[in-house]
């Protein structure tokens, strides 16, 4: 869940940066927040069917 926090986090910098016009630090955060939420994403797929397999039969 943290991996999932701090996207949530570089989100809002992106949204808040965006708003008071600092395009450059808004671009990089949102970049941030798009890589941490994908990693969170496959890490979370691995693990769900990891469960329904390979921990489950024994």
């Amino acid at each position: 869940m943290t991996i999932l926090k701090w996207a949530l986090i570089f989100l809002l910098i992106s949204i808040v940066a965006g708003v008071l016009g600092f395009t450059g630090i808004s671009a990089a955060s949102a970049d941030i927040a798009r890589f941490l939420f994908y990693v969170f994403v496959v890490i979370f797929l691995v693990l769900l069917i990891l469960g329904l397999t390979i921990f489950r039969a024994s």
